[in-house]
């Protein structure tokens, strides 16, 4: 009875989800809306929704509830009573490794591919391995905090009195398991800034020196500014972005960080920028660019099935013009840190090479941020010099 209820509130659920909202934001408007849901059954909606999605488009044709079996099964390492009810010798193998558990399903749907999940890997980036790359995606995110100079000692005392388990990724960064309910676990939110893992190593791209002048082009609420500050807390910064909501939530940050000298603009840098820039040169420029988002996606399954492959053609361009109006900026012999939470080598590598053929930049490095490896975001990184 308990498992035909779970499906019930699933379904209503998919039923009502507008496919043009993320998931976040969608379900704690129905669950204010339900309140006779406890905090059990709204866990386990939000675990067979998400699972369900992280299907992405395999078994395309297959009934919906057949569908959210097969994800149960792929993205639960225990059973559940989920599993036991509808599909009970599966709940046996709940244990079983990926590749186990698909050659499970293949015997009841000889159909299913573990390609079709992410129907996209000839286009992902050089050096990614494509398995691991879609194994990942039945496996949820971890929460990752990077821990302010000094507080590591509280933060890990604080985890360790609440028996909450973490690990130490090394650089100042604690992976911890999502949904840790880290408000409540620290009033002090000076002590930490939430960050995902491949966000954090793009910092090892930056360099920066003493008095520079750096500016963050599409600094979003600041991560990678605040990556910057802490390495160089003497730069000259100038952060913009195209939404004045997101830079109020950076100011927020700054505030708890200690940054208060800065410059912020509200800029759209499709358009020429000159009467806000006009005399502005920089000694580096951070541009965490607009794209498909695809390496997120493991947090964000939702947006597998939303996806049509003509965006990657629509974000490049949005580059290309984004970035073109950005280098002119740049100091000669100083460089562009070019980032995209992007699997996409469209909007990666041959990003870079447009770069190095039409701007005169010159590629020092680039990389692949393999967050799937990581529990963590999978990201692109370059670092290019103009000439």
């Amino acid at each position: 009875m308990k498992a035909l209820n779970q499906l019930k509130t699933f379904q209503r659920i998919l039923g009502d989800y507008p496919a043009d909202t993320p998931l976040y934001k969608f379900l704690p408007g129905f669950f204010r809306q339900n309140k006779q849901m406890g905090s059990t059954d709204r866990k386990v909606a939000s675990r067979l929704i998400y699972n369900y999605f992280r299907l992405g488009k395999a078994l395309d044709n297959t009934p919906i509830e057949e569908r959210l079996v097969v994800a149960e099964f792929l993205c639960n390492s225990q059973s559940n009573s989920f599993l036991l009810h509808f599909k009970p010798d599966w709940a046996l193998c709940a244990g079983f490794t990926i590749a186990e558990k698909i050659k499970l399903i293949r015997i009841a749907y000889p159909g299913f591919k573990l390609e079709d999940v992410f129907p996209w890997t000839e286009n992902v980036s050089e050096g990614i391995d494509k398995d691991a790359f879609l194994e990942s995606f039945f496996v949820q995110p971890d929460l990752f905090i990077r821990i302010r100079n000094n507080y590591e000692t509280l933060v890990k005392g604080t985890l360790a009195k609440e028996n909450i388990t973490f690990k130490d990724e090394g650089d100042n960064c604690f992976s911890l398991p999502n949904g840790t309910r880290l408000d409540v676990l620290f009033p002090q939110q000076n002590w930490f800034e939430v960050q995902d893992h491949s966000s954090q190593q793009t910092a090892k791209w930056f360099r920066p020196k003493s008095w520079e002048a750096w500016w963050d082009a599409c600094a979003a609420s600041g991560g990678k500014s605040l990556l910057l500050h802490e390495q160089q807390h003497d730069i000259k910064l100038v952060v913009s972005d195209i939404r004045e909501s997101v830079l109020a939530n950076l100011d927020e940050r700054f505030r708890n960080a200690g940054i208060l000298r800065y410059q912020k603009k509200t800029l759209d840098l499709t358009q020429n920028v000159d009467s806000e820039l006009h005399n502005y040169k920089f000694d580096g420029i951070i541009l965490d660019a607009p794209c498909s988002g695809s390496g997120t996606w493991g947090r964000t399954p939702e947006m597998i099935s939303q996806f049509q492959p003509q965006k990657i053609r629509f974000f490049q361009q949005l580059q290309q013009s984004i970035t073109a109006n950005v280098v002119k900026y740049l100091k000669p012999g100083k460089p562009l840190i070019y980032i995209t939470c992007s699997a996409f080598k469209e909007e990666n590598e041959d990003a870079v090479k447009f770069m190095v053929k039409e701007m005169g930049l010159k590629l020092e490095e680039q990389s692949v941020l393999k967050g799937y490896e990581h529990k963590a975001d999978t990201m692109f990184v370059a670092r290019l010099v103009k000439s």
